[in-house]
């Protein structure tokens, strides 16, 4: 299994409890087995409230692929700002360095 995918479901308020049903049960048929589906309403009065239902899915191999192609990029990314962080370490060490007061010899 290369890896899992987050899918979402949304579901606007304005269903009547018999559609909402029906709809929750179209989404249910549709969902894998093991997919451990969450259920969550969200939303308030002013903007309305919509339930969403994710759930975990396996990738397919287009997706994979797609994965691990920009996270070797990302990852050669972050390589490069942590040598810059590196040599910009040095620079400010250097600078402390050449600033600290001499030290007297009694």
């Amino acid at each position: 299994m290369p890896g899992r995918v987050r899918e979402l479901f949304e579901i606007k308020d304005h269903l009547s409890l018999d559609q909402l049903i029906e709809r929750l049960a179209e989404v249910r048929s549709r969902l894998p087995e093991t997919c451990d589906a969450q259920l969550r309403l969200s939303g308030d009065d002013v903007v309305g409230r919509q339930l969403s239902i994710s759930y975990y899915r396996d990738m397919t191999n287009a997706e994979a692929e797609l994965e691990e192609r920009y996270a070797t990029e990302a990852l050669q990314a972050m390589e490069v700002r942590i040598d810059r962080l590196r040599e910009q370490l040095e620079v400010v060490n250097s600078l402390q360095w050449c600033r600290q007061p001499a030290r007297r010899v009694a």
